[in-house]
């Protein structure tokens, strides 16, 4: 496996551990990217490591930031809590002593002004990189290092295409492409990273004219 100089410098952050700070930052920014920058709620479970130590490295801090879309080098992270009060948006943390599949992992619910609600699990694997490991439910498996579309839809012949083929249209190119499902013919999530990133029209053409699509929204 090949190391870059990021791997051994770490992220340019405000924070002690880029784990525990920059990358539950970048946990809490998928809840809102999720909602299109507009939080109305949101709730956060720390697990592991997260949850052992996160007080003292300041994890409870940084992941609220995120939601509210602060980035990892800013130094209006330490405030996240004051600026979470001031835009009168409930962002409740909890410290679990459940044993996680991995030590630094979070359970993030976040609902939009429009109503759409989100529940993920998100996990910092160090240097401030991340992995989304669950979507309301489903499995999926992505680092947000790439424009990321997230499709829900039905397990049904012809939907993947129909996708691929609105993105080719509008000149966006698929860097990884992975499909994950409950059950066969049942619910499925169809997760596309993509060089550049999918805009909104795009998305609404998606949602709009391929039937079995239920939701899809960017990171």
């Amino acid at each position: 496996m090949s190391i870059s100089l990021f791997d051994i410098i770490g992220p340019r952050m405000i924070g002690p551990s880029s784990s525990h700070t920059a990358g539950a930052v970048r946990i809490g920014q998928v809840a809102n990217r999720l909602v299109n920058g507009k939080v109305k709620a949101a709730r956060v479970t720390l697990y592991g490591s997260f949850a052992e130590t996160g007080r003292g490295h300041g994890t409870d801090t940084a992941i609220v930031a995120g939601i509210l879309g602060v980035n990892p080098d800013q130094g209006t992270i330490r405030y996240a809590k004051l600026l979470a009060k001031e835009a009168d948006v409930d962002i409740p943390v909890f410290f679990s002593s459940e044993e996680p599949e991995h030590p630094n992992t979070a359970r993030v619910y976040v609902q939009g002004e429009d109503g759409k609600e989100y529940t993920y699990i998100g996990t910092s694997i160090g240097g401030g990189r991340i992995r989304v490991t669950s979507i309301n439910g489903m499995e999926v498996s992505f680092s947000g290092e790439y424009p990321t579309l997230v499709c829900f839809h039905q397990d049904a012949p012809g939907i993947i295409s129909k996708v691929t083929s609105i993105l080719a249209l509008e000149k966006i190119n698929v860097a990884f492409m992975k499909v994950f499902r409950s059950e066969r013919r049942q619910g499925a999530c169809m997760v596309i990273e993509t060089d550049t990133p999918v805009d909104e029209a795009t998305r609404l053409r998606i949602v709009n004219n391929v039937d079995g699509i239920t939701e899809a929204c960017t990171l």
